[in-house]
């Protein structure tokens, strides 16, 4: 029987993540296969320590520049290719593909493509058409434009205004920046989060400096059981999307607003159509992954966001002969043909160290169990595999350290708070006069 795919394994690959995220699944997962398919793989990626340096499937590792400047990773892109040349087993090859693996890897690849072409192979696309999907607020307005349902969504102007646009959609409501990929390190400052009253909401306001993007505030669609979709898929570059599929998010971190700890491949053909309906409206072409939550009340299916780069659980997609959207890329892109995928409903991914959060945190179940779900090939672990196991260890360990230090930074915190209430720390009460009262 012929193989549906063959790849051109003198090209190596190049994976990108600027994002500075240890625990990023997703780029193990591409390099698995990739690699398992022949194909050479190198990684920018935030340490060549990560435990995703581990896999066997990884050639090198090397360390993403200090800063996320488009031009820097030109630079370090440029001497990689120099350094790989001539290394593959098949023989030298002209070109090399670069696959981002966050947003902010997407953009500035798109924004070098013209200076890159000659060394890599990257889809067509602009930063201008890519903007139009993964900043928040071009989102919305791409849907309303395109008549494609989407949580109604407001952008304030001032603290005053964006409490009174949070009372108005109803309290709880979901706060965004419009490009996360913005957002500093180890300021507290989630992409995404559920605020519950009009003090959080001045306050996440007030940090739109910090932020270095505007907040929106969506209507908070319930959450429930069979409630969030996910559809992941290539297109060519004829604009053939041979490779796409849904999936339900069974588990999440954060519940209920949070990235799939537990994905099955399900059939759902609104979320299908919705999915290649935007993306032929769009003239896209490249990997994307698109989140959708059902809204019962008026049967629509939401799109929540639009990841233009493999989405971290995309290997839940890997049919029978290990076609994913990963190799398709790979396939399109060397000049092969992408074969149609073979549908393998019923599969599941699981991401070790979130499900673990998950079940903690919400330990009954939110979906039932499908009867074919244990049978042997239907789940994928993020991180173990038995013919790379070495990465899942590395992971385990890294994560035991992460949990300790943020529960000893919970444990610090509660001390120095303690300590500031203890009477003889505390500053003598001032006096009050009526006077002071009346102009509170």
């Amino acid at each position: 029987m012929p193989r549906r795919q063959s790849f051109d394994t003198r090209v190596p690959t190049v994976l990108v993540r600027l994002d500075r995220n240890p625990f990023h699944h997703g780029t193990l997962g591409a390099a698995r296969s990739l690699g398992r398919a022949g194909i050479q793989v190198h990684a920018v990626i935030e340490s060549s320590t990560s435990p995703v340096a581990r896999s066997r499937y990884l050639r090198s590792a090397r360390t993403g520049p200090a800063t996320t400047s488009s031009l820097r990773l030109a630079e370090l892109l440029t001497r990689i290719a120099d350094e790989i040349d001539g290394e593959t087993p098949d023989g030298p090859s002209d070109h090399v593909l670069a696959l981002p693996l966050d947003d902010i890897s997407a953009l500035a690849l798109a924004r070098r493509r013209v200076e890159l072409a000659p060394r890599f192979l990257l889809p067509e696309q602009t930063e201008e058409q890519l903007l139009r999907v993964a900043d928040k607020a071009a989102l919305a307005r791409t849907c309303a434009a395109l008549g494609l349902p989407h949580p109604r969504t407001e952008l304030p102007t001032g603290a005053d205004e964006a409490a009174a646009m949070a009372w108005s959609l109803g309290l709880p409501v979901v706060a965004k920046w419009s490009r996360p990929w913005l957002l500093p390190g180890g300021r507290g400052l989630r992409s995404t989060s559920i605020v519950g009253s009009l003090a959080e909401v001045r306050e996440l306001y007030g940090r739109i400096p910090e932020a270095g993007s505007r907040l929106l505030l969506q209507e908070l669609l319930p959450a429930g059981r069979d409630l969030d979709w996910f559809f992941h898929g290539y297109v060519d570059s004829a604009g053939r999307c041979a490779t796409g599929a849904t999936g339900r998010k069974e588990r999440s971190w954060p519940d209920g607003a949070g990235l799939t700890a537990v994905g099955r491949w399900t059939a759902n053909p609104a979320v299908d159509r919705a999915a290649r309906e935007l993306l032929d409206a769009l003239g896209y072409r490249g990997v994307c992954d698109l989140d959708f939550r059902l809204d019962r009340s008026t049967g629509a299916y939401h799109l929540l966001d639009f990841n233009p780069r493999p989405g971290a659980q995309f290997r839940l997609f890997a049919d029978s002969e290990g076609l994913d959207v990963v190799r398709a890329a790979h396939l399109d892109l060397t000049g092969r043909p992408v074969p149609p995928h073979s549908p393998a409903y019923g599969r599941r991914f699981v991401v070790e160290n979130y499900a673990a959060l998950s079940l903690v945190t919400s330990p009954r179940a939110r979906y039932a169990a499908e009867p074919d779900a244990a049978r042997p090939g239907r789940t994928e672990f993020a991180w173990y595999a038995a013919d790379d196991p070495v990465p899942a260890l590395a992971m385990g360990l890294a994560w035991l350290s992460h949990l300790l230090r943020k529960a000893l930074g919970a444990v610090s915190r509660r001390l120095r708070r303690g300590r500031a209430r203890h009477p003889a720390t505390l500053p003598a009460p001032a006096r009050t006069t009526p006077d002071q009262l009346t102009q509170r």
